[in-house]
């Protein structure tokens, strides 16, 4: 008889806490990979590589051209259009005449002026004349007064003559000194009254000949009033601006056109703010005109900041690209200095001069980019100094990465 054979019970649990083990280890090492990176499609990024050298530092702006000389012509009086004698493009000279302009009110007031200054002319005439009668009888009675006391200075003597022979009394001498003395005393007084007289005379003509000064100054005025209502040029050279028409008013002060000189051109361009503040009078730069390229020198920086840029004129070394003209359109390259042996870098999208960013760092198998600190010093329109965090040879990612802030590194395909 065969007896069954009875099979050993193998226990389940060793078996469990194996699978157990396993599924500990899986999700340690699981947890300790890194995310997967994200990926950049490569031909959309700019990629520059870290050099040593030269770099040169350089601003940039845009403007136009504009003349070194222009005369704005404004009116002096108040009038009306009559007619328009040029218009702008127009080649002219001082005296070419752009408009016309009609005032009724302004020739009466320059014909009353005229008027009120003949009149004062002959008040003038007629007072010197009468001024110079006064003074002649006054110098007759002078004139006279000496003559009288000369005559009894000479009656006066005879009659000493005649005392002292004993042909006349003392009494006669008497009367002949005292007639002295009376006509020496009107002598004098008839001569001061001559020289206040003629002082007083001097004065009064002196008044009216500066009332009719007054008034040849008031008939200049209005006379060029007058004459100012044909507006002339002023300068010779290109009419800029000029768009009123007949029938229009204008105002005393406004401006009627703008006139400048085409021989000389300058350009001036705006700088942002912050590129601004090592700008200096005579650096060098480099205008574009979009049909030629003309060499500058800085001549002036403006002190003010306006809508964050500032404006800086360059004046032109050389000649201009043909078809140059006022209010063309222009861009500018100034050169600030050259910094030899430095580490530079293109500018990255984000970050400025002087600061500190986080730049993407191509690794060596090239198809990686880790994000790394990087102080970033002196700035140019194109370049940018590198202070640390990347060496000769290193490649950047410089494109605006703003939408992998999340992550520090980055696949690229």
């Amino acid at each position: 008889m065969d007896i069954p054979r009875v099979k050993p019970h193998r226990s389940r649990a060793p078996m469990l806490l194996g699978v157990a083990a396993a599924v500990v280890l899986g999700s340690v090492g699981v947890s300790r990979l890194r995310p997967a990176a994200p990926e950049v499609e490569r031909s959309s990024l700019w990629i520059d590589t870290v050099r040593r050298g030269t770099m040169v530092r350089e601003v940039r702006g845009a403007g136009t051209l504009v003349p070194e000389s222009q005369r704005i012509v404004s009116a002096l009086t108040a009038g009306r259009v009559d007619r328009v004698l040029a218009r702008p493009g127009a080649r002219v000279e001082a005296g070419t005449i752009l408009l016309e302009i009609s005032n009724p009110d302004v020739e009466l007031q320059a014909l009353d002026a005229e008027r009120q200054l003949k009149l004062a002319e002959a008040d003038l005439a007629s007072l010197r004349a009468s001024l110079e009668s006064q003074r002649l009888v006054a110098e007759s009675d002078a004139a006279a007064a000496t003559s009288e006391l000369r005559e009894a200075e000479r009656q006066a003597a005879v009659a000493e003559r005649l005392t002292a022979e004993g042909l006349a009394s003392g009494m006669e001498t008497e009367r002949a000194r005292d007639r002295v003395e009376s006509a020496r005393v009107r002598a004098r007084a008839e001569a001061r009254r001559l020289v206040v007289l003629t002082e007083a005379l001097a004065a009064q003509l002196e008044l009216r000949r500066l009332e009719v000064e007054r008034l040849r100054a008031v008939a200049r005025v209005q006379r060029e009033r007058v004459a100012s209502m044909r507006v002339a040029a002023g300068a010779a050279g290109v009419v800029q601006e000029l768009s009123l028409e007949p029938g229009e008013w204008v105002n005393p002060g406004q401006a009627l056109a703008r006139v400048a000189g085409p021989e000389r051109l300058k350009a001036v361009v705006r700088v942002p703010e912050l590129q601004a503040r090592d700008l200096a009078i005579g650096l060098p730069a480099v205008i574009d005109t979009r049909n030629g390229t003309v060499a500058g020198r800085v001549s002036r920086v403006d002190p003010a900041v306006q809508g964050g840029t500032v404006a800086v004129d360059l004046a032109i070394e050389g000649a201009l690209p043909k078809g140059a003209r006022p209010d063309l359109s222009v861009d500018a390259t100034i050169q600030i200095e050259k910094l030899d042996g430095v580490l530079y870098v293109g500018r990255p999208a984000e970050g400025s001069s002087e600061s500190e960013v986080r730049l993407f760092r191509i690794e060596r198998d090239g198809h990686t980019a880790s994000r790394v600190p990087v102080a970033l010093g002196r700035g140019s329109a194109n370049t940018v100094e590198i202070r640390s965090g990347l060496a000769a040879g290193d490649k950047v990612i410089l494109s605006e990465m703003s939408r992998w802030d999340g992550v520090d590194r980055v696949r690229l395909r």
